[in-house]
This record gives C-alpha cells, structure tokens and sequence, in this order.
C-alpha cells in the first residue's frame, strides 16, 4: 500500500481532483469474456423470469399498467442541456446525447428497481417452485393472494444499502409478504428511511458508512436459516438483474432511428457505487453491442473506489479510506468505500475507464439539467453528465480507437440513474445549491 501511495495518480486522486482514466487493460469483448462464467443465456434467463412477473407487477403496482408489467424507462433526447454542457465547459461537442430516465422507473425510481427486485422475484419464484405451489406456465398474479403472502412471510429477506437498493428491495419484498430488513449506512436519506419503514421495512441505521452496514446485514442474516441475504457486494442475481437492461436499449435505439455500429459508436457513462448497477449494465451492453460501445463508470471524488481498485487490480482488497479518503459525499448511492471484488474482476478487461465527479460539479449539473430540459434528478444521478464533455477533451481515447471520423456520428446517453422520489423541499435545496455555485462560477 506504501507504494501505491507514491503513485502520482493516486495522488490525484487523495488530493480529490476530478480525474479520468483510461482503462489500459481492455480488451476485444470476444477476449475479455473467455475467463467470464457468465454468457448471453444467462441475461436471456433473467429476461424470460422478469417476463414470466409481469402480470404480478401489472396487477399490485398500477403504475405499471401502461408497459403492462414491464420494469423500464424512457431514454430522452437532451440536446438542450448538450448545449449547457458545451458553453459551461467551452467545449466543442458533437454527436448526440441522451438521457437513459431510470429516475422515472416505476416501483422505487432508480436504477435499483431493475437488479433488486429482480432478484427479489428470483428468490420468491424458487421458494414457490419448490413449494410446488407455482409452475413456470402458470399466471403469476396468482402470487398476489393470501395463500402466497402467508407462505413468504414465513420467511425473510435483508440487504445492506446506502438508500436506492433498500428502497427498491424493501418495497417489492414487503409486498410479496416477506419479512424484510434493510441495513442502512450512515449516508442514507431520512427521506428513504421513513419511506420504507412506512411500508412495513424493519430498518436498522448504522453510523458508519456502506461496508459496515453490509457486513453487519450478512452476520445477523446468518443466524436465520429462513433468511436471504442480498449481497450487492457479490451478487451474481443483482448483476444479472441490471444486464437485462441492455436488450431494452437496443431496441428504444432502434425506435429512435439511431443506429449502433463501427461508423456510429455508442458512449454510456455510468455512476457507479459498489458497482453491481452500472456493471451488470455494462456487462449487457457489451454482450449486444460488442466494441461499438464504449462503457465508463463516474465516481464522486471522495468515493473513487471502483477506480482505485481497478487502477492497483486490487479490486476489493483496497479501500478509499486506505489512502485517506473519507467516502463523505452528497451523492448518497455512490458512498462507497470498497468496490465489488465480483464487478471489478469481471469488467477489468470491458470497461473503458472511470473519471470522478466532485459534489459541486454534480449540484451544478443538476440545476443545469432543471433550468435546459425541466428534469430533475438527484446529485449522483448526474455524475457520468459530464462524460461526453470529457471524451471530447481526451482525445488520446479517440485516436487510440480510431474513432476521429466517427465522433460527429457518436451518440452518448447518461444513465440517470435516480431522484423522481426525491421530496420536493429536498430537491429544490439541492437545485438552489448548483444555482448557488454556478453564480459563482
């Protein structure tokens, strides 16, 4: 660890300026699977089960009725705020960029709403298989009956979070019948907390930050056999979850006329916490668009922890606290000290790199994004805005790749990936802090 201290980037990094790299490890996605268990089959397996719940969600969440049951969002054209972006950071910007709305995800209103709840619906459909109360062809609104809330009650499920993956797995799981427990860290909002304890969520808050309340939420989980711990961590099921999310895009691109190949690349800047979100994306968008896509995580300034564990290849076995960083951040989903050791090593060789954010940049481009295009959004949600604005400014990436022709061609989409449960009084402090900055800009 000494001598990783000595290292002139990781010194950017404890001296939190905003920073990007490029991953120099990648490789052609047809190499960087050859070591991966996971495959195609296994993101269509999870689309077919999210299929087989989609009268079970139509049916107990109404707001679900118009995609019949399906879990998605829009993806919105936002040239407005490309415009924004390009006189604020006096940057030429070309292409097109997109806004992928998981803020607007029904149930919970994140990202999270796709790996949590699916691996909710995972466990609760083998519990009932087993049971043989359910088979694979039969309807699953039949699940939405007292004889199903009175079997899962008899058991339990608990996860450690820092907000969105609770809310997302407090919600569905309460209304399945489970008994359920969220083990929330200290940079969790109050908001959040009230909002799952009103729906029946057993909430136990801790003062330290996400990886206490993970290991904590696993020890007691233990000392309960009926009770699954989801490890967003380590979770295979979570990751799975989220990959599905990649077949969508394809096709809202296609409905958009917006074409994805060697002449017209895609860029996708993903926040990243722990990472199981924004990998599993990546990891899906990988399997359907191959090397067309370019795929970067966005971490908070003082929680590069993704970053720093693929930058040293130490993944989990370093922390951002290890070089005196203090994982204090306003983007509350993204406090997280200790990367996935799972992500990281999967994606070593598939994500294109990492560049961090720091709070001010994410309040500034939150009011920026309110005042050009009215969409609101909570602070980490806007930190992968910035990437094009940064691929426009590396140009080292675009002539590695042999991409200079192909920029006026790009498309770039920012994954939104939460805030349209935000309260209104918290969002709007949040919109007079980036109005405040930018005044002073």
């Amino acid at each position: 660890m000494a001598n990783w201290k000595n290292n002139a980037f990781i010194n950017q990094l404890i001296d939190l300026t905003e920073t990007v790299w490029f991953n120099p490890d990648t490789l052609p996605f047809a190499e960087a699977t050859k070591g991966i268990a996971l495959s195609r089959a296994d993101v269509e397996d999870a689309a077919a089960r999210l299929e087989r719940f989609r009268p079970y969600i139509e049916k107990v969440f109404p707001e679900t009725e118009a995609s019949e049951g399906m879990i998605e969002s829009p993806l919105r054209h936002i040239p407005y705020m490309k415009s924004a972006l390009s006189e604020y950071f006096r940057t030429q910007l070309s292409g097109e960029l997109l806004l992928k709305c998981d803020s607007e995800l029904p149930i919970s209103g994140s990202i999270k709403a796709r790996g949590g709840i699916y691996e909710v619906l995972n466990h609760a459909e083998k519990l009932a298989l087993g049971a043989e109360l359910l088979s694979e062809s039969d309807d699953y609104s039949k699940l939405d009956s007292e004889e199903f809330k009175h079997f899962f009650s008899k058991h339990a499920i608990a996860v450690g979070s820092t907000g969105n993956l609770g809310l997302s797995i407090g919600i569905i799981s309460a209304q399945l019948g489970f008994s359920v427990t969220v083990h929330m860290s200290a940079d969790a909002r109050q908001w959040k907390k009230d909002m799952l304890r009103s729906k029946g969520v057993h909430v136990i808050e801790y003062d330290s930050d996400y990886s206490t309340a993970v290991a904590e939420g696993r020890k007691q989980a233990a000392t309960n056999p009926y009770c699954y711990f989801i490890d967003d961590e380590n979770s295979v099921t979570l990751f799975l979850g989220y990959a599905v999310a990649a077949e969508r895009l394809k096709q809202q691109l296609e409905e958009k006329n917006i074409t994805v190949d060697a002449d017209h690349p895609l860029f996708v800047y993903l926040p990243c916490g722990v990472g199981g979100g924004p990998g599993g994306v990546a990891f899906g968008l990988k399997l359907v668009f191959g090397d067309n896509v370019h795929c970067f995580f966005a971490e908070p300034t003082r929680s590069p922890a993704m970053l720093i564990g693929l930058y040293t290849g130490l993944h989990d076995a370093v922390s951002v606290q290890d070089f005196g960083i203090d994982n204090k951040t306003v983007a509350d989903g993204l406090a997280v000290g200790r990367p996935s050791g799972f992500v990281g090593k999967t994606m070593q060789h598939m994500i294109d790199g990492t560049f961090t954010v720091s709070d001010d940049t994410m309040f500034k481009l939150l009011t920026m994004l309110t005042d050009s295009e009215g969409i609101k959004l909570e602070p980490s949600a806007l930190a992968g805005m910035s990437g094009i604005v940064h691929m426009h400014n590396h140009r080292e990436y675009i002539q590695q790749h042999n991409l200079q022709d192909t920029m006026p061609s790009a498309t770039h989409i920012a994954w939104g990936t939460g805030g349209s449960m935000v309260p209104d009084e918290e969002m709007q402090k949040y919109y007079e802090t980036g109005a405040a900055l930018l005044k002073k800009t």
